[in-house]
C-alpha cells in the first residue's frame, strides 16, 4: 500500500486471526497495533497534533511538549518532528534504553524527572510539563489524559475492524492507560454494534478501577496512578487485574505460541482473550488490540536476570481469573463486572 508520507501511513493495521478458539468454536481476531510505525498510539500523535494545527491551537514551527514514558512519546515525536516542530518528552527514570534511542534519534529533548512526587511518578512528570508549558512560548501539549481527540483518534480504529469484519463482532479486548484507545474504539463501534461486550484490561497496582496504586509497579503501557479524564468506567462492561508475573509471563506466551513478539501490555490482553476463548459461547467473535512491540521489553519482560531482580516468579500467577467485587484488593488476577460498580460511579 501506497502511502504519501509517514504521517499518512499511521494506522491501516493488520487484524490477524488467532489460533484460539477451535474447540469451542470461538473466533479470535489480533488487531495489530504493534504494526504501526512506532505504535498503537501514533494516532493519538497524529489526530492531536493536526488538529491543534488546523485550530490554529499550535503554530507552524512552535514546541510541542508531552508526558510519557513509552508509545505516546513516539507518536508525538514521529508527528512533530515530520511536521517541523521541536519535540520535547517529559519521561522518568523507568524509560526503557530503546524507546530513549528512538527520541533521541528522532531529534527530541527528553526530560528526565528525578523523583516521585506526592502522587508518583505520574505525577512528577505532570509537574515538570507544566513548568516547561510556562518556558516555552506558544508551546502545545496534547495532554493525552484529557485531550478528547485521544479517544477520537480510535474512531479510524474502529472503523477499520467494522470493514475487516463487516458481519461484527461480539467483544472488544483493550488495555486501559489514558482510556483513549478501549473507551474511543468501544464509544464508536457502538454505533453499529450496540450490544457489543468491552473488557478492559488493567494491572494489580493501578487505581484505574478502584485499586490502590503501587507505584513500584514493573508493567508499562497500561495502568494509572491517577483517574484519566478520558477513562469512562461507563462504556467498559468488566475490567481484569494482572500482576506483573501474570502480564510478562503472557508476553512470552504470546510469542511462542502465535509468533507475536509483544510488550506486557499485548500480553495482558492475550491472556484475557485465552480466558475469553475458553469459556465463550460457540460462535462468539472476539477482537483484541495489541498496542506494543517487544523490543523495547528486551531488557525486562524477556530478561530473566531482570525476573530474578525483582523476584517476579515468586509472585501468584493463576491459570484463571477470580471474579471480585468492585473495590476487592486483588494482587493476581482477577475480574469484576460492570453490573458490579454502583449507580453513578463513572
Amino acid at each position: 500500500m501506497l502511502h504519501g508520507d509517514v504521517i499518512d501511513a499511521i494506522g491501516h493495521t493488520p487484524l490477524v486471526r488467532l489460533r484460539l478458539g477451535a474447540d469451542t468454536g470461538v473466533r479470535v481476531y489480533a488487531k495489530l497495533e504493534l504494526q504501526n510505525l512506532f505504535g498503537m498510539k501514533d494516532r493519538v500523535g497524529k489526530q492531536a497534533i493536526l488538529h491543534a494545527r488546523a485550530t490554529g491551537e499550535l503554530a507552524d514551527g512552535a514546541p510541542i511538549v508531552e508526558s510519557s514514558s513509552g508509545t505516546m512519546a513516539l507518536g508525538v515525536a514521529l508527528v512533530g518532528s515530520a511536521l517541523g516542530h521541536p519535540v520535547h518528552i517529559v519521561t522518568d527514570p523507568r524509560i526503557d534504553p530503546v524507546t530513549l534511542a528512538k527520541l533521541r534519534a528522532l531529534g527530541c529533548a527528553v526530560h528526565v524527572v528525578p523523583a516521585m512526587t506526592a502522587n508518583g511518578w505520574q505525577s512528577a512528570r505532570l509537574e515538570a510539563l507544566d513548568t516547561l508549558m510556562r518556558d516555552l512560548p506558544g508551546a502545545f501539549c496534547p495532554r493525552q489524559y484529557s485531550n478528547p481527540q485521544n479517544p477520537l483518534a480510535y474512531r479510524a480504529l474502529a472503523a477499520e475492524l467494522l470493514t475487516d469484519l463487516p458481519d461484527g463482532f461480539d467483544a472488544l479486548v483493550g488495555a486501559v492507560g489514558s482510556g483513549g484507545s478501549l473507551c474511543g474504539s468501544s464509544r464508536a463501534l457502538r454505533e453499529s454494534l450496540p450490544d457489543l461486550r468491552v473488557v478492559g484490561v488493567d494491572c494489580v497496582g493501578s487505581a484505574l478501577f478502584g485499586q490502590p496504586d503501587r507505584p513500584e509497579r514493573l508493567q508499562s503501557g497500561l495502568g494509572n496512578s491517577l483517574l484519566p479524564p478520558n477513562l469512562d468506567h461507563t462504556l467498559i462492561d468488566e475490567v481484569h487485574w494482572l500482576n506483573d508475573h501474570e502480564a510478562f509471563h503472557a508476553a512470552g506466551d504470546l510469542a511462542s505460541q502465535q509468533q507475536i513478539f509483544a510488550g506486557n501490555t499485548s500480553g495482558s490482553v492475550y491472556r484475557v482473550l485465552c480466558h475469553l476463548a475458553a469459556t465463550a459461547a460457540p460462535g462468539t467473535r472476539v477482537v483484541g488490540i495489541f498496542p506494543d512491540r517487544g523490543d523495547r521489553y528486551h531488557s525486562t519482560v524477556y530478561a530473566p536476570e531482570f525476573w530474578a531482580h525483582h523476584g517476579l516468579s515468586g509472585l501468584a500467577r493463576q491459570a484463571e481469573p477470580t471474579q471480585v467485587p468492585l473495590g476487592t484488593t486483588v494482587d493476581a488476577w482477577s475480574w469484576c463486572s460492570r453490573a458490579d460498580v454502583p449507580q453513578g460511579v463513572r
